[in-house]
């Protein structure tokens, strides 16, 4: 959440249960006041703040504990004040098992504190001892003790030197929603684990989109690119051994994803899930569906997925749902496995607790998908900063669209396959090859979209990778080309098994039933109602 987003949610949100605590920090709050809003607006929830005076903190802790809830956002200075980089360095050489033993009374005064949580920034310190290796035995014990206070441990990358020297604030500008969201939900967490795991499946379970790539196209292994889905499956087997539920939800066709559950080659088993459910339907409404058929509370669910439009489309319809993003990046696995880890952390583990799968499994059978709708994700799209380049193929480099055209199944307006020659003996004869480029906040999606338009305005090949579904581009990318002039007026439509996507597409305005299989296309009447879809996105055409 960037300070935009975070203002936006503040200004639609109508007000909900008060969420009351004093966010206790050395350092200067402020900053983080409207993303902490925010986040508990985003849990339907208002925040009621208190903060301690800038540098108070240990003289806090000798005062006595009231009523109000408290969270303390603890830095290494805060165990170890001579670890403070705005007071510069000591004059002296200090012993690291010294420091250590003074942390360790501070952590006793912080135990004090009945109606605390602790969140412990892992910062960098200043060389304290004069020895390397003991710098780094003083930093892990400082960690060490925080987290023996039962700490949630934040990344190390969002603390910012610049922003302490600065502002007082040790938290740099680019973290701040990040570490919002997790103060907020450290806040809400409950001491009673979590029941049910739902995870995405593409770039979760393993690498790659299967429907794309097909089953030899994925990883899951333990090498490469899979290596990551690997150690999150084995990390998903141990908690549904320690009871944990799990569930899978999927913008695909069942018999799609299916396979890699059944071809033994996997940590995980079909039956190691309550339910796996594969529609193109909002993953919220499926959800819902389990929850309510688990006989669950919305609470107790924690939702994975790589994507951050279906993240953001749970945590819109179901405010109560604690939603994680899988990693891109290696790095971030260990800091996932941690989270899963103490949100459904079990003391003890029951024999029912391990048959506790195969009882709820009973609860969903003949579970179909749910139709209903989902969150309105217009807000959200806006915020992604997303630019749509449109790129003329009919000359030059065709590469990517012919593959994109030849491996996408799902949003496929005919199912055909095309070689080289075919396309381009059509564009001899005066048809146009258009694709789409699509980058956002994160980066680039690549090439998603692919079109070839007859000479005689029959879209012949219609094709979008599934990557990109819910962030409206088939809207911005026809409105785009009404705006420049160009009006196909008819697709070639085949159904095939798994072009489901496609077929709802053709329920929107400006598209009929046709015959002979051409679907007439009022692209004028289409742009006109998805004419919103432009503010969603910088256009370009090269």
């Amino acid at each position: 959440m960037n300070y935009l987003e975070a203002r936006r949610t503040l200004a639609s949100f109508e007000g909900g249960p008060s969420l009351a605590f004093r966010l206790a920090m050395s350092g200067t709050p402020e900053p983080l006041e409207i993303f902490l809003r925010a986040e508990a607006a985003r849990h339907d929830r208002t925040a009621a703040l208190a903060f301690l005076p800038f540098n108070t903190l240990r003289q806090h802790l000798l005062g006595p504990t009231d009523e109000l809830p408290e969270l303390y956002l603890l830095c290494p200075w805060d165990l170890v004040p001579e670890a403070d980089w705005r007071t510069g360095i000591p004059p002296g050489r200090l012993g690291a098992d010294d420091l250590l033993a003074a942390a360790s009374q501070v952590a006793a005064l912080l135990r004090r504190r009945s109606n605390a949580k602790f969140v412990y920034l892992p910062a960098s310190i200043p060389p304290l001892t004069g020895q390397p290796h003991s710098d780094q035995v003083l930093a892990l014990g400082i960690e060490s003790i925080a987290i023996g206070l039962g700490a949630l441990r934040l990344s190390p990358q969002f603390f910012s030197l610049a922003s302490y020297f600065t502002s007082g604030c040790p938290i740099g500008g680019g973290a701040l929603g990040a570490v919002a969201e997790s103060l907020i939900g450290h806040l809400l967490a409950q001491h009673t684990p979590a029941k049910l795991l739902v995870t995405d499946l593409d770039e979760t379970i393993w690498s790659g989109l299967i429907a794309e790539e097909g089953m030899e196209g994925i990883g899951f292994g333990p090498e490469g690119a899979g290596y990551r889905h690997h150690v999150y499956q084995t990390l998903l087997v141990r908690l549904r051994h320690e009871g944990v539920l799990l569930a899978a939800v999927s913008r695909n066709d069942a018999e799609v994803v299916l396979p890699p559950f059944q071809s033994g080659r996997m940590p995980l088993k079909l039956e190691d899930f309550v339910a796996v459910i594969a529609s193109y339907h909002p993953k919220s409404a499926q959800i819902r569906e389990l929850v309510s058929r688990l006989n669950l509370g919305i609470d107790s669910v924690v939702y994975v997925d790589d994507n951050p439009v279906e993240l953001a489309e749970v945590a819109t319809a179901l405010p109560g749902v604690t939603t994680i993003a899988f990693p891109s990046k290696d790095q971030g696995i260990p800091d996932l496995l941690a989270r899963l880890t103490a949100l459904f952390g079990r003391a003890d583990v029951t024999t029912e607790d391990q048959e506790r799968t195969e009882l709820y499994r009973r609860r969903l059978e003949g579970l179909v998908p749910a139709e209903a709708t989902g969150a309105d994700l217009t807000r959200f799209l806006a915020g992604l900063g997303m630019e749509l380049q449109i790129h003329d193929r009919s000359r030059g480099d065709r590469t990517r669209a012919v593959q994109l055209i030849n491996k996408t199944n799902q949003f496929n307006a005919n199912g055909r396959r095309w070689t080289d020659s075919e396309i381009a003996s059509a564009l001899e004869a005066g048809a146009q090859l258009l694709t789409a480029t699509l980058t956002d906040r994160a980066g680039s999606h690549g090439e998603i979209l692919a079109c070839l338009i007859g000479v005689d305005g029959t879209i012949e090949a219609l094709v979008m990778s599934c990557r990109v579904f819910q962030r409206r581009v088939e809207h911005g990318f026809f409105a785009a080309l009404q705006a420049a002039g160009i009006r196909p007026s008819r697709i070639r439509f085949q159904p095939t098994e798994r072009n489901s996507p496609f077929r709802t597409f053709l329920a929107e305005p400006g598209l009929s039933a046709g015959s002979n299989g051409l679907v007439p296309f009022d692209v004028e009447e289409f742009a006109r109602r998805h004419q919103d879809a432009l503010t969603l996105f910088e256009v370009g055409w090269s």
